[in-house]
Protein backbone atom coordinates (compact mmCIF):
# COMPACT_ATOMS: atom_id res chain seq x y z
CA UNK A 1 0.00 0.00 0.00
CA UNK A 2 1.40 3.83 -0.48
CA UNK A 3 2.18 4.94 2.93
CA UNK A 4 0.92 8.44 2.29
CA UNK A 5 2.67 11.99 2.51
CA UNK A 6 4.98 12.60 5.39
CA UNK A 7 4.22 15.45 8.22
CA UNK A 8 4.81 18.68 7.03
CA UNK A 9 7.60 20.15 8.43
CA UNK A 10 6.91 23.65 10.48
CA UNK A 11 9.84 25.75 8.78
CA UNK A 12 9.56 24.58 5.30
CA UNK A 13 8.08 27.15 3.34
CA UNK A 14 8.31 25.52 -0.47
CA UNK A 15 6.51 22.91 0.94
CA UNK A 16 3.74 24.46 2.48
CA UNK A 17 2.96 26.15 -0.56
CA UNK A 18 2.95 23.16 -1.89
CA UNK A 19 0.64 21.54 0.40
CA UNK A 20 -1.65 24.42 -0.06
CA UNK A 21 -2.18 24.09 -3.76
CA UNK A 22 -2.80 20.13 -3.02
CA UNK A 23 -5.37 21.31 -0.92
CA UNK A 24 -6.85 23.96 -3.26
CA UNK A 25 -7.35 21.48 -6.22
CA UNK A 26 -8.71 18.97 -3.18
CA UNK A 27 -11.18 21.02 -2.47
CA UNK A 28 -11.73 22.37 -5.57
CA UNK A 29 -12.28 19.29 -7.55
CA UNK A 30 -15.00 18.08 -5.07
CA UNK A 31 -16.65 21.63 -5.16
CA UNK A 32 -17.16 21.41 -8.92
CA UNK A 33 -18.98 18.17 -8.26
CA UNK A 34 -21.43 20.24 -5.77
CA UNK A 35 -21.72 22.69 -8.41
CA UNK A 36 -22.53 19.79 -10.91
CA UNK A 37 -25.58 18.38 -8.89
CA UNK A 38 -26.99 21.58 -7.58
CA UNK A 39 -28.59 23.58 -10.19
CA UNK A 40 -30.17 19.80 -11.08
CA UNK A 41 -32.01 19.35 -7.76
CA UNK A 42 -35.28 21.19 -8.18
CA UNK A 43 -35.71 19.72 -11.61
CA UNK A 44 -35.24 15.75 -10.57
CA UNK A 45 -37.39 16.62 -7.72
CA UNK A 46 -40.15 18.21 -9.89
CA UNK A 47 -39.63 15.25 -12.05
CA UNK A 48 -40.80 13.42 -9.04
CA UNK A 49 -43.91 15.30 -8.53
CA UNK A 50 -42.08 16.91 -5.54
CA UNK A 51 -43.83 19.70 -3.33
CA UNK A 52 -42.65 23.00 -3.40
CA UNK A 53 -41.80 22.14 0.54
CA UNK A 54 -40.22 18.86 -0.31
CA UNK A 55 -37.84 20.84 -2.75
CA UNK A 56 -37.15 23.20 0.24
CA UNK A 57 -36.51 20.62 2.31
CA UNK A 58 -33.99 19.36 0.04
CA UNK A 59 -31.72 22.39 0.15
CA UNK A 60 -32.12 23.02 3.93
CA UNK A 61 -30.85 19.18 4.62
CA UNK A 62 -27.53 19.60 3.30
CA UNK A 63 -27.02 22.70 5.72
CA UNK A 64 -28.96 21.11 8.44
CA UNK A 65 -26.02 18.71 8.19
CA UNK A 66 -23.48 20.90 7.97
CA UNK A 67 -24.87 22.25 10.92
CA UNK A 68 -24.93 19.52 13.07
CA UNK A 69 -21.78 18.21 11.86
CA UNK A 70 -19.47 20.70 11.45
CA UNK A 71 -18.20 21.11 15.16
CA UNK A 72 -17.83 17.53 15.44
CA UNK A 73 -15.54 17.05 12.05
CA UNK A 74 -13.49 20.03 13.66
CA UNK A 75 -13.04 17.90 16.70
CA UNK A 76 -11.97 14.95 15.26
CA UNK A 77 -9.46 16.50 13.21
CA UNK A 78 -8.12 18.31 16.61
CA UNK A 79 -7.92 14.65 17.54
CA UNK A 80 -6.92 12.52 14.61
CA UNK A 81 -5.38 14.68 11.92
CA UNK A 82 -6.73 16.96 9.12
CA UNK A 83 -5.46 14.57 6.17
CA UNK A 84 -7.73 11.69 7.47
CA UNK A 85 -10.54 13.55 8.01
CA UNK A 86 -10.32 15.01 4.85
CA UNK A 87 -10.08 11.89 3.23
CA UNK A 88 -13.17 10.45 4.75
CA UNK A 89 -14.84 13.54 4.00
CA UNK A 90 -14.27 13.42 0.47
CA UNK A 91 -15.38 9.12 0.41
CA UNK A 92 -18.35 10.24 1.94
CA UNK A 93 -19.43 12.84 -0.92
CA UNK A 94 -18.41 10.56 -3.47
CA UNK A 95 -20.78 7.89 -1.66
CA UNK A 96 -23.73 10.79 -1.68
CA UNK A 97 -22.99 11.27 -5.51
CA UNK A 98 -23.59 7.69 -6.20
CA UNK A 99 -26.59 7.74 -4.35
CA UNK A 100 -28.05 11.10 -6.16
CA UNK A 101 -27.08 8.98 -9.49
CA UNK A 102 -29.43 6.27 -9.01
CA UNK A 103 -31.98 7.95 -7.03
CA UNK A 104 -35.30 7.27 -8.34
CA UNK A 105 -37.34 8.38 -5.46
CA UNK A 106 -37.63 11.58 -3.38
CA UNK A 107 -37.05 9.97 -0.55
CA UNK A 108 -33.28 8.62 -2.06
CA UNK A 109 -32.35 11.73 -3.57
CA UNK A 110 -33.46 13.85 -0.12
CA UNK A 111 -30.84 11.24 1.84
CA UNK A 112 -28.10 11.72 -1.01
CA UNK A 113 -28.69 15.62 0.01
CA UNK A 114 -28.08 14.85 3.69
CA UNK A 115 -25.31 12.75 3.12
CA UNK A 116 -23.59 15.60 0.98
CA UNK A 117 -24.52 18.25 4.10
CA UNK A 118 -22.71 15.61 6.43
CA UNK A 119 -19.64 14.84 4.73
CA UNK A 120 -18.78 18.67 3.71
CA UNK A 121 -19.37 19.58 7.08
CA UNK A 122 -15.84 18.79 6.62
CA UNK A 123 -14.78 22.24 5.21
CA UNK A 124 -14.00 23.11 8.02
CA UNK A 125 -11.18 20.72 8.52
CA UNK A 126 -9.85 22.24 5.32
CA UNK A 127 -9.74 25.76 7.63
CA UNK A 128 -8.22 24.24 9.90
CA UNK A 129 -5.32 22.71 7.92
CA UNK A 130 -4.90 26.32 6.44
CA UNK A 131 -4.33 27.30 9.60
CA UNK A 132 -1.77 24.66 11.07
CA UNK A 133 0.47 25.92 7.67
CA UNK A 134 0.06 29.81 7.70
CA UNK A 135 1.24 32.27 9.73
CA UNK A 136 -0.72 35.27 10.80
CA UNK A 137 0.08 37.33 8.32
CA UNK A 138 -1.00 34.56 5.80
CA UNK A 139 -3.71 33.27 7.33
CA UNK A 140 -6.63 35.43 5.32
CA UNK A 141 -4.62 34.65 1.66
CA UNK A 142 -4.73 30.67 3.03
CA UNK A 143 -8.33 31.22 3.59
CA UNK A 144 -9.51 32.61 0.99
CA UNK A 145 -8.32 29.37 -1.53
CA UNK A 146 -11.80 27.42 0.08
CA UNK A 147 -13.73 30.81 -1.42
CA UNK A 148 -11.80 30.78 -4.65
CA UNK A 149 -12.58 26.53 -4.99
CA UNK A 150 -16.04 27.76 -3.77
CA UNK A 151 -16.07 30.22 -7.24
CA UNK A 152 -14.75 28.30 -9.81
CA UNK A 153 -17.03 25.43 -8.62
CA UNK A 154 -19.95 27.25 -9.10
CA UNK A 155 -18.52 28.69 -11.95
CA UNK A 156 -18.00 25.43 -14.21
CA UNK A 157 -20.30 23.09 -12.48
CA UNK A 158 -23.45 23.37 -13.56
CA UNK A 159 -21.90 24.13 -16.96
CA UNK A 160 -20.72 20.01 -16.64
CA UNK A 161 -24.13 19.53 -14.74
CA UNK A 162 -25.93 20.67 -18.15
CA UNK A 163 -23.53 18.87 -20.95
CA UNK A 164 -23.24 15.31 -18.99
CA UNK A 165 -27.31 15.51 -18.32
CA UNK A 166 -28.09 16.34 -21.86
CA UNK A 167 -25.64 14.49 -23.72
CA UNK A 168 -25.27 11.31 -21.67
CA UNK A 169 -27.99 11.18 -19.98
CA UNK A 170 -29.55 12.63 -16.11
CA UNK A 171 -27.49 9.63 -14.28
CA UNK A 172 -24.33 11.55 -15.50
CA UNK A 173 -24.25 14.64 -13.18
CA UNK A 174 -24.40 12.41 -10.08
CA UNK A 175 -21.69 10.21 -11.43
CA UNK A 176 -19.51 12.92 -13.15
CA UNK A 177 -19.46 14.35 -9.24
CA UNK A 178 -18.82 10.89 -7.77
CA UNK A 179 -15.47 10.63 -9.83
CA UNK A 180 -15.11 14.11 -9.28
CA UNK A 181 -14.72 13.63 -5.26
CA UNK A 182 -13.02 10.02 -6.11
CA UNK A 183 -10.46 11.45 -7.99
CA UNK A 184 -10.14 14.49 -5.41
CA UNK A 185 -9.60 11.36 -2.48
CA UNK A 186 -7.07 9.56 -4.60
CA UNK A 187 -5.36 13.10 -4.70
CA UNK A 188 -5.57 13.51 -1.23
CA UNK A 189 -3.86 10.42 -0.50
CA UNK A 190 -0.90 10.56 -2.75
CA UNK A 191 -0.05 14.44 -2.15
CA UNK A 192 -1.83 15.67 0.44
CA UNK A 193 0.83 15.90 3.66
CA UNK A 194 -0.64 15.82 7.25
CA UNK A 195 0.55 19.50 9.03
CA UNK A 196 3.22 18.77 11.71
CA UNK A 197 1.32 19.01 15.23
CA UNK A 198 2.07 22.03 17.27
CA UNK A 199 -0.05 21.70 19.78
CA UNK A 200 -1.59 18.53 22.20
CA UNK A 201 -4.40 18.12 20.51
CA UNK A 202 -5.34 14.96 22.72
CA UNK A 203 -5.00 17.11 25.84
CA UNK A 204 -7.76 20.20 24.76
CA UNK A 205 -11.37 18.93 26.69
CA UNK A 206 -14.04 17.64 24.56
CA UNK A 207 -15.83 20.16 22.83
CA UNK A 208 -14.26 22.90 24.54
CA UNK A 209 -14.38 25.03 21.56
CA UNK A 210 -18.49 26.02 22.61
CA UNK A 211 -16.94 27.72 25.70
CA UNK A 212 -14.18 29.23 24.18
CA UNK A 213 -16.38 30.86 21.82
CA UNK A 214 -18.85 31.40 24.21
CA UNK A 215 -16.49 33.34 27.21
CA UNK A 216 -14.34 35.31 24.82
CA UNK A 217 -16.61 38.37 23.28
CA UNK A 218 -14.56 38.86 20.34
CA UNK A 219 -14.35 35.42 19.08
CA UNK A 220 -18.39 35.47 19.39
CA UNK A 221 -18.58 38.82 17.83
CA UNK A 222 -16.85 37.34 14.97
CA UNK A 223 -19.22 34.24 14.66
CA UNK A 224 -22.29 36.20 15.44
CA UNK A 225 -20.84 38.24 12.34
CA UNK A 226 -20.32 34.91 10.13
CA UNK A 227 -23.72 34.18 10.67
CA UNK A 228 -25.35 37.57 10.28
CA UNK A 229 -23.37 37.64 6.78
CA UNK A 230 -23.84 34.53 4.84
CA UNK A 231 -27.85 35.06 6.36
CA UNK A 232 -28.20 38.17 3.86
CA UNK A 233 -26.45 36.96 1.55
CA UNK A 234 -28.13 33.28 1.09
CA UNK A 235 -31.22 35.44 1.41
CA UNK A 236 -30.08 37.21 -2.03
CA UNK A 237 -29.26 34.01 -3.37
CA UNK A 238 -32.28 31.93 -2.88
CA UNK A 239 -34.43 34.39 -4.20
CA UNK A 240 -32.09 35.31 -7.31
CA UNK A 241 -33.83 32.70 -9.51
CA UNK A 242 -37.27 34.03 -9.27
CA UNK A 243 -36.15 37.52 -9.02
CA UNK A 244 -34.45 37.67 -12.26
CA UNK A 245 -37.42 35.89 -13.68
CA UNK A 246 -40.10 38.11 -12.57
CA UNK A 247 -38.18 41.23 -12.86
CA UNK A 248 -35.75 41.01 -15.05
CA UNK A 249 -37.41 38.42 -17.62
CA UNK A 250 -34.33 35.70 -17.85
CA UNK A 251 -35.57 32.32 -18.85
CA UNK A 252 -33.38 28.94 -17.57
CA UNK A 253 -30.46 29.55 -19.68
CA UNK A 254 -30.27 33.04 -18.76
CA UNK A 255 -30.42 32.53 -15.26
CA UNK A 256 -27.64 29.78 -15.90
CA UNK A 257 -25.36 32.62 -17.15
CA UNK A 258 -25.89 34.94 -14.55
CA UNK A 259 -25.44 32.17 -11.79
CA UNK A 260 -21.94 31.64 -13.66
CA UNK A 261 -21.40 35.15 -13.57
CA UNK A 262 -21.78 35.39 -10.10
CA UNK A 263 -19.33 32.86 -9.70
CA UNK A 264 -16.59 34.28 -11.86
CA UNK A 265 -17.48 37.47 -9.82
CA UNK A 266 -16.39 35.29 -6.69
CA UNK A 267 -13.46 33.64 -8.06
CA UNK A 268 -11.87 37.24 -9.12
CA UNK A 269 -12.62 38.77 -5.64
CA UNK A 270 -11.42 35.88 -3.59
CA UNK A 271 -9.03 34.67 -6.03
CA UNK A 272 -7.13 37.64 -6.63
CA UNK A 273 -8.49 40.75 -4.87
CA UNK A 274 -8.31 39.36 -1.28
CA UNK A 275 -5.34 36.95 -1.72
CA UNK A 276 -3.48 40.42 -2.87
CA UNK A 277 -4.34 43.05 -0.53
CA UNK A 278 -5.58 41.47 2.86
CA UNK A 279 -2.04 40.99 4.10
CA UNK A 280 -1.53 44.19 3.13
CA UNK A 281 -5.43 46.00 4.65
CA UNK A 282 -5.70 43.14 7.38
CA UNK A 283 -8.66 41.56 8.13
CA UNK A 284 -10.40 43.77 10.27
CA UNK A 285 -10.26 46.66 7.35
CA UNK A 286 -11.06 44.27 5.07
CA UNK A 287 -14.05 42.77 6.66
CA UNK A 288 -15.33 46.24 7.42
CA UNK A 289 -14.89 47.25 3.95
CA UNK A 290 -16.80 43.95 2.74
CA UNK A 291 -19.78 44.31 4.42
CA UNK A 292 -20.00 48.17 3.40
CA UNK A 293 -19.92 46.48 -0.42
CA UNK A 294 -22.68 43.71 0.90
CA UNK A 295 -24.96 46.55 1.75
CA UNK A 296 -24.51 48.74 -0.73
CA UNK A 297 -24.77 45.93 -3.16
CA UNK A 298 -27.97 44.69 -1.74
CA UNK A 299 -29.48 48.27 -1.53
CA UNK A 300 -28.73 48.81 -5.53
CA UNK A 301 -30.79 45.68 -6.20
CA UNK A 302 -34.53 47.87 -5.67
CA UNK A 303 -32.93 51.20 -7.03
CA UNK A 304 -32.46 49.84 -10.59
CA UNK A 305 -36.28 48.75 -11.53
CA UNK A 306 -36.54 46.64 -14.05
CA UNK A 307 -32.90 47.44 -15.39
CA UNK A 308 -30.82 44.13 -16.12
CA UNK A 309 -27.48 46.61 -17.16
CA UNK A 310 -28.08 48.14 -13.74
CA UNK A 311 -28.75 44.85 -12.20
CA UNK A 312 -25.06 42.99 -13.59
CA UNK A 313 -22.44 45.53 -11.83
CA UNK A 314 -24.90 45.78 -8.72
CA UNK A 315 -24.86 41.65 -8.15
CA UNK A 316 -20.94 41.77 -8.33
CA UNK A 317 -20.94 44.76 -5.82
CA UNK A 318 -22.69 42.15 -3.62
CA UNK A 319 -20.80 39.17 -4.18
CA UNK A 320 -17.70 40.54 -3.95
CA UNK A 321 -18.61 42.66 -0.67
CA UNK A 322 -19.58 38.90 0.70
CA UNK A 323 -16.42 37.56 -0.99
CA UNK A 324 -14.39 40.02 0.95
CA UNK A 325 -16.20 39.49 4.56
CA UNK A 326 -16.31 35.72 4.68
CA UNK A 327 -12.33 34.77 4.57
CA UNK A 328 -11.68 38.05 6.49
CA UNK A 329 -13.91 36.34 9.71
CA UNK A 330 -12.37 33.11 9.29
CA UNK A 331 -9.07 34.19 9.69
CA UNK A 332 -10.06 36.60 12.50
CA UNK A 333 -11.43 33.77 13.95
CA UNK A 334 -8.75 30.95 13.10
CA UNK A 335 -6.33 33.84 14.86
CA UNK A 336 -7.88 34.19 18.35
CA UNK A 337 -8.45 30.58 18.82
CA UNK A 338 -5.67 28.42 20.13
CA UNK A 339 -3.88 25.54 18.00
CA UNK A 340 -5.53 22.53 19.78
CA UNK A 341 -8.99 23.64 19.28
CA UNK A 342 -8.72 25.08 15.50
CA UNK A 343 -10.60 22.40 14.00
CA UNK A 344 -13.51 22.67 16.44
CA UNK A 345 -14.04 26.25 16.93
CA UNK A 346 -13.70 26.86 12.79
CA UNK A 347 -16.56 24.01 12.76
CA UNK A 348 -18.00 26.17 15.23
CA UNK A 349 -18.40 29.43 12.63
CA UNK A 350 -19.22 26.17 9.74
CA UNK A 351 -22.43 25.35 11.84
CA UNK A 352 -23.02 28.88 12.37
CA UNK A 353 -22.78 29.98 8.43
CA UNK A 354 -25.00 26.48 7.45
CA UNK A 355 -27.45 27.23 9.89
CA UNK A 356 -27.71 30.78 8.32
CA UNK A 357 -27.96 28.91 4.77
CA UNK A 358 -31.44 27.52 5.97
CA UNK A 359 -32.58 30.30 7.64
CA UNK A 360 -31.59 33.16 4.61
CA UNK A 361 -33.77 31.40 1.78
CA UNK A 362 -36.59 30.85 3.72
CA UNK A 363 -36.90 34.24 5.08
CA UNK A 364 -36.06 35.88 1.83
CA UNK A 365 -38.69 33.70 -0.39
CA UNK A 366 -41.30 34.62 1.92
CA UNK A 367 -41.16 38.24 1.85
CA UNK A 368 -40.03 37.37 -2.03
CA UNK A 369 -43.85 36.34 -2.19
CA UNK A 370 -45.42 39.95 -0.48
CA UNK A 371 -42.59 42.02 -2.66
CA UNK A 372 -39.87 41.74 -5.24
CA UNK A 373 -37.75 44.54 -3.00
CA UNK A 374 -38.51 43.94 0.37
CA UNK A 375 -35.80 40.96 0.68
CA UNK A 376 -32.96 42.73 -0.16
CA UNK A 377 -33.65 45.98 2.04
CA UNK A 378 -33.99 42.96 5.09
CA UNK A 379 -30.75 41.39 4.58
CA UNK A 380 -29.51 45.43 3.21
CA UNK A 381 -30.60 46.16 6.81
CA UNK A 382 -29.33 43.28 8.78
CA UNK A 383 -25.64 43.66 7.23
CA UNK A 384 -25.61 47.27 8.46
CA UNK A 385 -26.11 46.42 11.65
CA UNK A 386 -23.32 44.00 11.32
CA UNK A 387 -20.57 46.51 9.44
CA UNK A 388 -21.15 49.16 12.55
CA UNK A 389 -20.37 45.79 14.73
CA UNK A 390 -17.74 45.41 12.55
CA UNK A 391 -16.14 48.61 14.34
CA UNK A 392 -15.25 46.23 17.62
CA UNK A 393 -13.75 43.51 15.56
CA UNK A 394 -10.36 42.13 17.21
CA UNK A 395 -7.06 43.14 15.10
CA UNK A 396 -4.35 40.90 14.12
CA UNK A 397 -2.47 39.50 16.62
CA UNK A 398 1.39 39.40 16.85
CA UNK A 399 2.59 36.73 14.10
CA UNK A 400 4.85 34.34 16.15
Amino acid sequence: MHPGPPLLPAGSRALKRGALGVLFLTVFIDLLGFGIVLPLLPRYADDMRASGGQIGLLFASFSGMQFLFAPLWGRLSDRFGRRPLIMLGLCGSAASYLLFAFADTYVLLLVSRALAGVFAATIGTAQAYIADVTGTGERGRGMALIGAAFGIGFTFGPVLGWVTHDFLGPMWPGLSAALLSGGALLLAWRKLPEPERHAEREAVRRFAAFGHVARHGPVLLVVALQFVATFAFAAFEGTLALLTERKYGLEVRGNGLLFTYIGACLLVAQGVLVRRLMPRVGERNFARAGALCLVLGLVGIPLGGTSLAWAMPVFAVAVFGFAMLTPSLASLLSLHTPGGMQGEVLGVGQSATSLARILGPYVGNMLLARNLDVPYLMAAGVTALAAVATLALPGRPSDT
